[in-house]
C-alpha cells in the first residue's frame, strides 16, 4: 500500500466567491469535502488540478 498524497491545505480556508476556489489551497469545495474519502489516484488528480490553477493565477481569481 502506498502512502497517500498530502493535502494541499495551508490552513487559509476561505472560498473566493468569484472563482469558487479556496484562496489558500486552490481547491473547490467538492475537492476539499471529498479529500478524506478520495483514493490516491483521485487525490493525485486533484493535486494536478491545483498545480494547473497555480500556474494560471488569473483563472484562480488571483491578481
Amino acid at each position: 500500500m502506498s502512502t497517500p498524497p498530502a493535502s494541499p491545505c495551508i490552513n487559509v480556508c476561505r472560498m473566493d466567491p468569484h472563482s469558487g476556489l479556496c484562496i489558500g489551497c486552490l481547491r473547490t469545495i467538492e475537492e476539499i469535502a471529498g479529500w478524506a474519502a478520495f483514493d490516491n489516484a483521485t487525490r493525485l488528480t486533484v493535486l494536478e488540478r491545483v498545480a494547473e490553477r497555480r500556474q494560471a493565477p488569473a483563472a484562480a481569481g488571483k491578481p
